[in-house]
């Protein structure tokens, strides 16, 4: 059986989770969040503020699955009880950004202003004029919201200008020689 399958999920007091036939719920503080269940292969079981899953039968789908689920409800658990972050940092002369509502407006070097609309559930903020932090309850879109910023003017390898992770090495390729 898959190890991190066998793993329990233990909930915070502030968090709770409904089990339905096809979807769980987890509710807490930062918002409420769902996935979508396939009970013919993983069994969640609710015990005292503990989550349990265990594979339904003994095909490999049911065991891969059985850790993805639990992956993804556990992931969801720290969602909307503390959270996730991404930060980014634009690095260039006259690279900066600023948050208006909920859009994200960035100077990146081109002729124009990119405004980037944020989805329902993530904010972002500007600490300093070159820093986003990008923050939500659900890692995956909290994530994709953060790659799809950084796709306007990736990192490149000869300067190391554009929009990188705070925590992302650029390593700088040295010029071609005459």
């Amino acid at each position: 059986m898959s190890r991190v399958g066998k793993m329990p999920i233990a909930l915070p007091k502030e968090a709770q989770a409904t089990i339905a036939a096809d979807q769980i719920t987890v509710k807490g503080p930062l918002g409420t969040l769902s996935q979508a269940l396939k009970s013919d292969l993983v069994r969640i079981t609710n015990d005292n503020g503990t989550l349990k899953f265990e594979a339904a039968n003994d095909s490999r789908e049911a065991n891969a699955m059985s850790g993805t689920l639990r992956a993804l409800v556990n992931n969801m658990v720290v969602g909307v009880t503390k959270g996730f972050e991404r930060k980014l940092t634009l690095v260039g002369v006259g690279y900066r950004a600023a948050v208006q509502g909920a859009s994200l407006n960035l100077s990146l070097g081109f002729s124009h202003p990119v405004v980037h609309q944020l989805p329902e559930g993530v904010t972002a903020t500007v600490p300093a004029p070159t820093e986003i932090v990008i923050k939500g309850a659900d890692k995956q879109r909290v994530g994709q919201v953060a790659a799809e910023v950084r796709a306007y003017r990736p990192p490149e390898p000869y300067k190391g200008k554009g929009v990188r992770y705070a925590d992302e090495r650029v390593v700088i390729k040295e010029t071609k020689k005459k």
